[in-house]
This record gives structure tokens, sequence and C-alpha cells, in this order.
């Protein structure tokens, strides 16, 4: 049996873009449970400075919590699944929780010019990929 190889640049923004469709219900249902806890007594056109922080930072909770969780619980997230990538430490173990949440602050910072150092970096690893000490793999297809 080979080793998994380094997923492309395009399976991982492919995987990213499948990833959208989980995280968009997410912030719904933190949108939703935010106003709930208000009452719907916010004006959504014109949020109080306040409530529109406590909403940013909650997405962004969110945010990372899906992320973080699926790197540390398997490796994947649903987007991954669908194209068999995996997470993995550089020696092939699964990412520890404070890596995955490096990962994760790496990649958020870098606004996507991490992910596209994929395409010049000689293993495929993005910047966020160096600052965790991980990389993703492909994996071999099922049959």
């Amino acid at each position: 049996m080979t080793a998994p190889t380094s997923a492309s640049f395009w399976f991982r923004l492919t995987a990213l873009v499948y990833d959208l469709f989980p995280l968009i219900a997410l912030w719904m249902l933190t949108v939703a449970l935010s106003l709930l806890a208000v009452g719907g007594d916010v004006d959504v056109a014109h949020p109080p400075a306040g409530f529109h922080l406590a909403q940013q930072i909650a997405l962004a909770a969110v945010t990372a919590s899906y992320f973080v969780v699926s790197w540390t619980r398997g490796g994947q997230t649903i987007g991954m699944r669908a194209w068999r990538l995996r997470v993995t430490a550089l020696d092939g173990g699964a990412l520890p929780w404070r890596r995955a949440l490096i990962r994760f602050v790496v990649a958020a910072g870098s606004a996507g010019i991490g992910l596209l150092w994929c395409l010049v970096d000689r293993e495929r690893l993005g910047w966020h990929d160096r600052a965790a000490g991980s990389r993703v793999v492909r994996l071999p297809a099922t049959k």
C-alpha cells in the first residue's frame, strides 16, 4: 500500500468551497440564537455596536470550532471527506487541538495567501501547515 500523497491546491480549494455550506448553516443558527437571546429587539440593519461585536465574536468562535474540532476528531471537515482529504501532523499522526487552533488562526489571518503558497511549495504546504506542523493528504480511493 502506498503512502497518502499531499493534496493539491485545487482539491483543498474545492473542499473549502464545500465547507461553506455547513458553515453558512452554522452562521445562520448563531445569528438566530443571538437574536433570540435579545428577544428580536434589535434593528438588524443598524445593530448597536456591542451587539454587533458580540455577534462577530460568536461567528468567529463557531467558525474556529467547526474547523478545529473537525481537524482534531478524524482530521476531516465535511468538505474534506467529500474529496478524501485529511489533515495530519507531519509525522502522519493526529493533529492536537493546539496545533489545529494555530492552523486555523494562521489560515484565517493570511486571507487566502497562505493557501496559495501550496502552489509554489515543494511539499504543497501552506503557511498554516508550516506554522502548525501539519499537512493535508489525499487518501487513496476505497474499493
